[in-house]
């Protein structure tokens, strides 16, 4: 279209209706930026990267205050093409755990952690029940041949020195002893309850992890999260970095912050998509390579 000469500039700008009910999704504009659909003046930054229109961007904030996620600075980029935020998994946790989310698999994962780590127990407790027959299922002993229980074994330092050392546990005993250890072990509530547990906070890990959930009676009270960019900060609001999903008792509401996390020599990605694009009328200033953002009207 540039060289064709059908535009008048060598850009593109993006603006998305927060106002979907009405039936306008948005529009993108090629060649010029529409007016009536962003306040203000756009605020620029270079392109560092071609391809993903990737940028510099500053530090995150939550509730106005810096995290330190990126005060050495961090790639970003915007894209249409994705609707949520996109971070490093330990700044997407701890935005995620000040705006109270749950794993939105978490209760599952925790009901199967319980039921399948009480079978696993029982199963091992079963098999564990018996020492002298498991001792001697793994051939670590015979019944009735004392040849193989290790009874007539000595040290090498008995041999040499001519000290008599302690005595010496047949190998068929110490099998039964650790057996029964360990029988002892997996019939134990609390050994039981340390492992299900720590399954448990895994589950928590993973859920907020994935894709998360929030009470809804909660986004009044929840944080603003904010991210630098060409020195100026960009804000969203709970109403714009979570989903809702339905209406009254059954409404679910969704956090739109997701890990991503990179190779080291790629360094911390952030991906800015819909939820922060609804909020912010986007140029790609493709003539100048950099990119321009202002509050959407």
């Amino acid at each position: 279209m540039v060289d064709q000469h059908l535009v008048k500039e060598n850009l593109f700008s993006f603006w998305l209706n927060q106002q979907s009910e009405d039936g306008e999704g948005g529009e993108i504009v090629f060649g010029g930026v529409d007016p009536k659909h962003y306040k203000g003046t756009h605020t620029y930054v270079p392109v560092t990267q071609k391809g993903y229109w990737q940028f510099e961007m500053g530090d995150v904030l939550i509730g106005g205050k810096p995290t330190g996620f990126c005060k050495d600075g961090c790639s970003a980029i915007v894209d249409s093409g994705i609707s949520v935020i996109a971070g490093p998994m330990n700044a997407i946790t701890e935005i995620n755990l000040a705006i109270g989310t749950m794993g939105i698999i978490n209760d599952q994962c925790k009901k199967a952690i319980g039921n399948v780590g009480n079978l696993v127990f029982d199963m091992f407790a079963a098999m564990f029940k018996e020492p002298g027959k498991l001792c001697s299922h793994i051939t670590i002993c015979i019944p009735g041949d004392k040849a193989t229980d290790g009874s007539d074994i000595r040290s090498v330092v008995d041999i040499s020195d001519g000290l008599t050392g302690p005595p010496q546990i047949p190998i068929c005993k110490a099998c039964e002893i650790v057996v029964d250890f360990w029988h002892k072990v997996l019939t134990n509530n609390m050994s039981r309850g340390a492992v299900i547990t720590l399954g448990s906070q895994l589950c928590a890990v993973t859920g907020l992890a994935g894709v998360s959930t929030v009470d809804c009676a909660r986004l009044p009270f929840m944080p603003t999260i904010s991210f630098t960019i060409g020195g100026k900060e960009f804000e969203l609001s709970p109403n714009e970095y979570i989903t809702k999903i339905g209406e009254g008792a059954s409404a679910q509401c969704i956090s739109t912050f997701i890990p991503l996390d990179n190779p080291p020599e790629v360094g911390p990605l952030w991906i800015l998509g819909d939820a922060f694009m609804r909020r912010y009328h986007t140029i790609f200033d493709h003539g100048n390579l950099r990119i321009g953002f202002a509050e959407s009207a």
